[in-house]
């Protein structure tokens, strides 16, 4: 047992402190009230289970966004990811999406994925704004790598952004064409594309903080596929 401890501390990724996401709420087009705030490390089995029904769907590839997801979210609970988080969007304290990254050093953020559970409301969009928030406003970096692994994630994040396509940079994500937020980009767009208000009125944040809740695995195929689950 000594010796595998040993080991794992040579293992264990080291991590930068990193301050809290501060949690916000976001009104939805169909008025009900998101509140995006961070997860615990702790909570991640939880999240695995919400994701664990996208591996089966290859709709907007979804099955790859999400076997990744996965991958990346129980690296970060088994201590094998450096720097992580994940920050989720809850309605009525169930998880409507998802997104996570991480910080590559103190100037550069690197964003892994996006999933959103309820489609047509916009959960991904303002997920992955709260994440660029993250990074330019609450850890200071100077600019966040992205890569998109679906249409419509390159329609909503490289055009929508106005990002800028970073020549001879591979993302860590693989091969696909990297692109960048820059402070000032970010704050160009902010007005247009980062929703929110603060702070979330105590009401609201007692129920998402108080548990987690998620739809079961037919409820979850339904919500992305707009069929009933198997």
């Amino acid at each position: 047992m000594t010796v595998d401890m040993e080991l794992e501390a040579v293992l264990r990724a080291p991590e930068l402190e990193m301050p809290p996401y501060p949690p916000k709420v976001i009104t939805l087009a169909n008025s009900k009230k998101m509140v995006v705030r961070p997860i615990k490390r702790e909570d991640v089995p939880t999240l695995l289970k919400v994701v664990r029904p996208t591996l089966d769907i290859p709709r907007d590839y979804y099955d790859i966004v999400g076997a990744r997801l996965y991958a990346e979210l129980l690296g970060w609970y088994r201590y094998r990811v450096r720097n992580e988080y994940c920050l989720i969007g809850q309605v009525d304290g169930f998880v409507v999406g998802m997104v996570n990254g991480r910080m590559w050093d103190q100037n550069i953020g690197i964003s892994l994925h996006t999933l959103a559970i309820d489609r047509g409301l916009h959960v991904g969009a303002h997920l992955f704004a709260s994440k660029m928030e993250y990074h330019i406003e609450h850890l200071g970096q100077q600019e966040v790598w992205i890569t998109a692994e679906s249409p419509i994630g390159f329609r909503r994040w490289m055009i929508e952004y106005g990002l800028i396509k970073q020549e001879g940079v591979q993302h860590e994500l693989g091969g696909a064409t990297s692109y960048k937020l820059t402070r000032d980009l970010y704050f160009e767009t902010k007005p247009r594309l980062v929703a929110g208000v603060r702070p979330v009125p105590q009401e609201l944040l007692d129920q998402a903080m108080q548990s987690i809740l998620i739809a079961s695995e037919a409820e979850v195929t339904e919500k992305i596929c707009g069929v009933k689950g198997r």
